[in-house]
């Protein structure tokens, strides 16, 4: 039986074949290995509207579908179309480099499972899986627009460290919360002389003027002066 290969382009060996090469064959399955799960590379799309396929190459580092980081440069002149063969599955951290005010999809190369999409404007990154779900319309899924919350694990504050790094400062959850709710931070910065102490009643904070409580300075002073 001869070798077979894996969606990505792997070799797998059967027993009994390739004697004298299993060391070349190794070798050069786990450089591909190494460069499908942390692999760099750009591709120039330049062009005019249409559909650039990108492939998989078996047993070799020459695939253009073989990285796990592809940045795609050139000056395109229309909507460019990115597609991957229907049987891989990984994921791919994609950027977006090219000059030129169109659109990149990314997608499938056939079918009608779902795909990704550069805006016009949009020259950022975009984390993708590739789910081969479908033998006809596999997804692909944008993993950031569909992870809308970033969950951590019990006293586990979210840090912000400062310039140099030498401090943080965190803000964290108590210990236990009678329900679930969420803070929503007001859409634009307050006042001097604002607090941010007020809320609607379901969880919208908002700027207050400290002068509402009744605190001027120099009760503030003379309560200092009192309570320690």
């Amino acid at each position: 039986m001869a070798s077979t290969y894996t969606d990505l382009g792997i070799e797998l060996m059967a027993t009994g074949e390739n004697a004298g090469t299993w060391g070349t064959k190794t070798n050069a399955n786990l450089n591909l290995i190494e460069q499908l799960t942390g692999g760099f590379a750009t591709l120039s799309i330049a062009g005019g509207a249409g559909t650039q396929d990108l492939d998989i190459d078996d047993g070799a580092l020459t695939g253009t579908a073989q990285q796990r980081i592809i940045e795609f440069t050139g000056s395109i002149t229309g909507n460019r179309i990115i597609t991957i063969p229907n049987d891989v599955e990984t994921f791919y951290i994609l950027k977006n480099s090219t000059s030129g005010a169109y659109t990149v999809q990314f997608k499938y190369a056939t079918g009608s499972g779902s795909s990704t999409t550069f805006s016009a404007t949009d020259k950022g990154i975009k984390t993708i899986y590739a789910s081969a779900n479908d033998g006809t319309n596999p997804d692909i899924v944008d993993v950031m627009a569909n992870s809308s919350e970033i969950v951590l694990a019990n006293n586990n504050p979210i840090k912000f460290n400062d310039a140099d790094n030498s401090a943080f400062v965190g803000i964290d959850a108590p210990a236990t919360v009678s329900a679930s709710y969420t803070l929503t931070l007001p859409a634009a910065v307050g006042s001097s002389s604002q607090a941010l102490v007020t809320t609607d009643g379901s969880g919208t904070l908002g700027f207050t003027s400290t002068s509402t409580f009744g605190i001027t300075t120099g009760k503030a002073i003379a309560m200092a002066m009192i309570f320690g």
